[in-house]
């Protein structure tokens, strides 16, 4: 499960990516489907890491820190999804940006170097 939720949020930013370039290029038609491809992703992201996180709750001292993990990914789709919406409408999106280089390293420090799965 954990290498599926890996290979689901690489997908994200890729998609992520491939969504702002376009939506900064003005080729908003385009942009949006990519944009419906990513929320579809997010769910999977969702489904995998809540997976995850479920292995936690049998018991150990960990369970907080993946309970602040999964709230640091959510946080980290949230802030995805801020940055397309206001790109898309042609809006400063400097806030959101911020937020999700925080809240990406609070996620990769807990995911990687913290949590054993």
């Amino acid at each position: 499960m954990t290498h599926m939720h890996i290979t689901a949020w690489v997908l994200a930013l890729i998609l992520f990516i491939v969504a702002y370039v376009m939506y900064n290029q003005g080729k908003g038609k385009p942009g949006k489907i990519v944009h419906m491809i990513l929320r579809l992703d997010y769910l999977f992201i969702l489904y995998t890491g809540g997976s995850l996180l479920g292995h936690y709750f049998g018991g150990g001292n960990l369970l907080p820190e993946a309970i602040v993990k999964g709230l640091a990914g959510i946080w980290v789709i949230a802030a995805l999804e801020m940055i397309l919406i206001k790109t898309s409408k042609n809006k400063p999106a400097k806030s959101f940006w911020i937020q999700l280089v925080i809240a990406l390293i609070i996620t990769l420090v807990l995911g990687f170097w913290r949590l054993p799965m």
